[in-house]
């Protein structure tokens, strides 16, 4: 009689359990999601303080958020470490009246976020005038300190 009770009684609880075992587990996915989109959201606003700093030809942003070992890679083919990234930004031959990132597109995976954007620039290079486009690709990892660059690679569009 008691083994009927209790398997009566298990019988009777476990649909209150599966409910609240896959309420649980909806609450797991959905904190999930919500931090892949504060993710998402926070590479995104990388990818436009990135093109204000280029604006701004301020290596700050780029003490801050490029990794020691980051490495790009230009137009033309040149390597970067961060330094020379740095120094690049901060030169004085290029001056920007407009720079701007759009058509961003990041693809998370993990820790890790790969993210292509349009370049779009005007300004002054050595005291004349250009206006280029240039699709980029930034990658980017998550780590203790937040979002880290570790690579980029800039390829100039024709025209």
């Amino acid at each position: 009689m008691r083994k009927s009770l209790a398997l009566l009684a298990v019988v009777a609880l476990l649909p209150v359990h599966c409910a609240w075992a896959q309420s649980r587990e909806e609450m797991r996915l959905r904190a999930i999601a919500a931090e892949n989109e504060s993710r998402l959201v926070e590479v995104n606003n990388l990818e436009r303080e990135t093109a204000r700093a280029l604006q701004w030809g301020s290596g700050g942003f780029f003490r801050r958020v490029y990794a020691d070992d980051f490495q790009g890679i230009l137009p033309s083919g040149q390597i970067l470490d961060k330094g020379g990234w740095i120094a690049a930004v901060e030169s004085a031959d290029v001056k920007y009246s407009s720079f701007v990132a759009s058509d961003i597109r990041v693809k998370m995976f993990e820790t890790t976020a790969v993210v292509t954007c349009l370049w779009s620039a005007r300004g002054k290079r050595n005291g004349k005038d250009f206006a280029r486009q240039s699709r980029v690709t930034h990658v980017y990892v998550y780590g203790v300190g937040g979002w880290e660059a570790v690579s980029s690679q800039e390829t100039l569009l024709p025209g």
